[in-house]
């Protein structure tokens, strides 16, 4: 069933790995608030009418940042434009820095019931390398005051691949994410971007990347560590305990619609998407003065449609399921990629049974190779 997005375009500071958008002056939030209220009487008809929303994520950016009169003014504007099941998972993403014991106290008796808590290490110089605002006795404390004050349903995020002499600082990240007894886990490998301060470090020679075997070798270390502890890999980047996923964001990986509010967002209606202008005044001068939403709109042929599935089902433990592909899509990938296929599973990186096609735990390390070459050509 549909979700809905919502991109909230403020930090407090710019960590230095991060390419998301997003603004560290505040000076347009109030004005932002209330675009992103009208931009949801606009697109109220995105999804089709007698919609029911299944799952909310507010994502960015740092939603914890919204004051608790803001977070009421969308809730209220949701509710008027859309139904929201009552068993609906809503998500919001924070700092640890921002869950105070009255800010935790304050979410518990909103709709939120599901905190997706960027906690990146429980080490100090890294958190500082990678220009945090939080500490590392922060990250503990969050996690423990979020669930004295009734949430139960918490995911915390750790990156590896991060530069040290060696694996111990990502074996202690991993033993404390597991001793806080969260239902699920994000890991993600440490990805240096162009245009970020890491990317830019990289170029003039004043940050080093981690090897590649370095980070594979710590990607490893996580898939043992985590069947050890009783988390399901059902997402290359994400674990959970059994039955705990992110339904938001399996969503995504399965192709059901949403829609994306907000600077930078995407939507996906099934056939096609839009993607909102990356510019906070544009978006907020678009919508406030011109009632348009500042959008650009692509039109997905069979192939695109092909090639999306192909790149999200293979990050999945589902895997990409053959006979979807062909009936559904038109694309007979058996036949058309027969020798690579072959390849893939003479090599030992993937599996095909069943009209599944999975990747194995060392072709997670090249699911991303995997998939270019497995693109089709329009």
């Amino acid at each position: 069933m549909p979700g809905l997005y919502l991109h909230i375009p403020f930090c407090k500071q710019a960590c230095h790995y991060c390419d998301f958008h997003f603004s560290t002056s505040m000076a347009l939030k109030s004005r932002f608030v209330e675009a992103l209220v009208r931009e949801l009487e606009l697109r109220a008809r995105y999804l089709g009418d007698d919609t029911t929303l299944q799952t909310i994520y507010f994502g960015g950016g740092t939603p914890s940042l919204l004051t608790d009169n803001e977070l009421d003014i969308i809730f209220e504007a949701i509710h008027q434009h859309f139904a929201v099941s009552p068993q609906a998972e809503i998500t919001l993403e924070a700092n640890p820095d921002d869950l105070t014991a009255t800010k935790l106290r304050s979410l518990a008796a909103s709709p939120v019931n599901r905190l997706s808590i960027g906690l990146q290490s429980f080490y100090e110089p890294h958190l500082r390398l990678m220009n945090r605002a939080h500490s590392a006795q922060e990250s503990r404390q969050c996690v423990h005051m979020a669930q004295a004050a009734g949430f139960e349903n918490i995911s915390v995020d750790l990156i590896y691949g991060v530069p040290a002499p060696d694996h111990r600082i990502w074996k202690r990240d991993m033993e404390e994410a597991f001793a806080l007894q969260v239902p699920h886990l994000s890991c993600y490998a440490l990805t240096i971007e162009p245009d970020t301060v890491f990317g830019r470090q990289l170029k003039k020679g004043t940050f080093k990347a981690p090897p590649d075997d370095f980070v594979a070798a710590q990607f490893e270390m996580l898939l043992s560590q985590m069947r050890a502890h009783g988390y399901e890999q059902y997402e290359i980047s994400n674990f959970c305990r059994p039955g705990r996923e992110s339904r938001h964001n399996s969503n995504y990986w399965r192709g059901v619609p949403y829609l994306g509010l907000g600077p930078s967002a995407h939507s996906y209606d099934g056939a096609s998407r839009q993607y909102t202008v990356a510019n906070n005044p544009q978006y907020v001068t678009a919508i406030l003065e011109h009632n348009e939403v500042p959008a650009t709109y692509e039109q997905l042929t069979p192939t695109d449609r092909a090639n999306e599935y192909l790149m999200t089902s293979l990050r999945t433990a589902r895997g990409c399921d053959l006979a979807y592909l062909h009936q559904g899509l038109g694309v007979d990938l058996r036949t058309q990629r027969a020798e690579y296929l072959q390849h893939l599973q003479n090599n030992g990186w993937a599996t095909v049974q069943n009209e599944t096609l999975a990747l194995t735990d060392r072709g997670k390390l090249l699911a991303d190779h995997i998939t270019l070459e497995l693109f089709l050509e329009q």
